[in-house]
């Protein structure tokens, strides 16, 4: 199993206090080091995403106008929104979060492995196509997802994001492109109560009602994925994997457990199986309580493995 991962990600600075701060992932690559668990994985740098690859995604506007807010060496951060910071690491910790998508394409394609797990921040999810917002610069998954699509193999692809905030820029890039299937679990109403009502072919969305727990979220999980699943019959599965969902998450309020995320990776498996030749790229997006995003992101990798 591959796991794309950079040291510039932990330069991505934010505003004291912030969730999305860089001992997240500090926090989990030490974990994977405390059990032992670093040995056994396949640790891979990424490029930076190239630029045509990105304007697939974000028009130019957007790109400049990160570069043109972005701080120089030494300056303090500075805001986009409430939510959403950029440090003058900020902008190529995003571009190496997107090109670790990339460059998982690229290895999957070329039979290098079937599984691939991103250990990147920022997230990227809630970019939307011409917007930064909650903590994410660019939509990761959704340049790879559009990279893939570049490969004359792949003519569908599948985004599962089980995130507990809605994947509303993974909507909004994909919402009339019928050959990308877009499912997002999430809590609602909730941050960012945005494109939850979108209705198309190829956008499943699924909430939960704060509170809900591991058995509401399978219940909902297989009556509204599954059958999207076998009918799209993706080449590729992408999953944007969150895990603020976690009952000791912060910054939400629903139930699951570590067991949770085993299920719903499992679920991811036995699709890719049938449907992708086993070809899965998960990217980390949401996780605030240390402990939990640990637990949880290595029992997602330990079930993909499999």
């Amino acid at each position: 199993m591959l796991i794309y991962s950079h040291p510039e990600y932990q330069n991505h600075q934010v505003a004291d206090g912030h969730a999305e701060c860089p001992e997240r992932l500090g926090h989990l690559l030490a974990h994977w080091d405390k059990i032992s668990l670093s040995q056994d994985l396949n640790f891979v740098e990424p490029q930076a995403v190239s630029l045509d690859r990105l304007l697939a995604v974000h028009p130019q506007a957007h790109l400049d106008f990160i570069e043109q807010m972005s701080p120089m060496d030494g300056e303090a951060v500075v805001p986009l929104d409430p939510d959403t910071w950029l440090g003058p690491h900020s902008r190529n910790a995003a571009l190496l979060a997107a090109g670790a998508l990339c460059s998982g394409v690229d290895a999957v394609l070329a039979n290098a492995d079937t599984r691939v797990f991103c250990a990147v921040r920022p997230p990227g999810h809630h970019a939307e196509i011409d917007n930064a917002m909650g903590f994410c610069i660019f939509n990761s998954v959704a340049v790879g997802a559009m990279a893939a699509l570049e490969h004359v193999d792949i003519n569908r692809v599948a985004i599962l994001d089980f995130d507990v905030h809605h994947g509303n820029g993974s909507v909004d890039i994909f919402k009339d492109r019928p050959e990308v299937l877009v499912c997002s679990s999430f809590q609602h109403p909730h941050y960012p109560n945005r494109h939850t009502d979108t209705q198309r072919a190829n956008i499943v969305n699924t909430p939960l009602e704060a509170g809900s727990d591991g058995n509401d979220f399978r219940r909902a999980i297989e009556k509204s994925w599954l059958p999207a699943l076998e009918q799209h019959k993706p080449d590729l599965i992408f999953v944007s994997a969150g895990f603020d969902a976690h009952q000791l998450d912060p910054l939400a309020s629903l139930n699951l457990l570590e067991e949770d995320f085993i299920w719903v990776t499992n679920l991811i498996t036995s699709a890719a199986n049938q449907y992708s030749k086993g070809r899965i790229i998960s990217t980390l997006e949401g996780g605030y309580h240390l402990d939990a995003l640990a637990s949880s992101a290595t029992a997602h990798i330990l079930a993909l493995a499999n």
